[in-house]
């Protein structure tokens, strides 16, 4: 049984574990609630009604956090020739094919990785490496594109990436506590209306069946949900 400090506890005492919030409410109650001296992620955990070993109830996206991620994004983007130079323009951190070898060497020093589809029989080879660490390109988060510079852009801008795991939820971070309230705000609605909309056909029952946002090293508040999904 996990043991929680005298900071952590006075915390969850401001709010009541039952109770869903409405997102401002909740957005406070977490801002107050920290007592890290670091500037702690916000995070969500969304607990859907699907079923993820079945392929059609694998809810996966992506989705622009309108306040940003607080954090600084290092893009890899593999390409060649005029699609290079706008990777580049874009402000890509490392373009070119030969960090194609570096990462059979070990080099990770990049947080998520861009590729023309030209590219992808090479990365192939890179898949036990990449795919492991969630980095392999996929045209379904737009990460495999001949349009590299919308690609770069959005991902400096805040594009983040959402996949619900095997136990049915989906985990991800929606900005840094230092944010103000509306931007908070902000960036939580884009994802839960972006999970929302994700929503497989064949999902039966309830499909959003509980919202959690906490900072990193305190206890989490429950989201009415409903106030964002559609």
């Amino acid at each position: 049984m996990r043991v929680h400090g005298k900071k952590y506890r006075a915390a969850a005492e401001k709010r009541n574990p039952e109770t869903r919030y409405q997102p401002r409410q909740a957005i406070d109650l977490v801002k107050s609630s920290s007592f890290a001296k670091f500037d702690e992620t916000v995070e969500i955990a969304v607990r859907l009604g699907v079923d993820p070993k079945h392929a059609d109830q694998a809810v996966r996206g992506t989705v622009v956090l309108p306040a940003g991620t607080g954090k600084s994004v290092r893009v890899l983007v593999i390409a060649a020739g005029d699609k290079a130079r706008e990777a580049e323009a874009a402000g890509a951190d490392y373009v070119g094919t030969e960090y194609i070898q570096k990462i059979k060497e070990n080099w990770m020093d990049f947080d998520v990785l861009i590729a023309t589809p030209d590219q992808m029989g090479q990365l192939g080879a890179l898949g036990r490496i990449l795919g492991p660490r969630g980095l392999m390109p996929n045209p379904k988060t737009g990460t495999v594109t001949f349009d590299v510079k919308t690609a770069v852009k959005e991902t400096k801008a805040g594009k983040i990436e959402y996949r619900v795991d095997k136990t049915g939820v989906i985990h991800t971070a929606v900005g840094k506590i230092s944010f103000d309230e509306n931007k908070l705000v902000e960036n939580t609605r884009a994802l839960i209306e972006a999970v929302a909309k994700a929503k497989p056909s064949t999902a039966k029952g309830k499909y959003m069946k509980k919202v959690n946002i906490a900072a990193t090293m305190s206890p989490g508040v429950l989201l009415d949900e409903s106030a964002f999904a559609k």
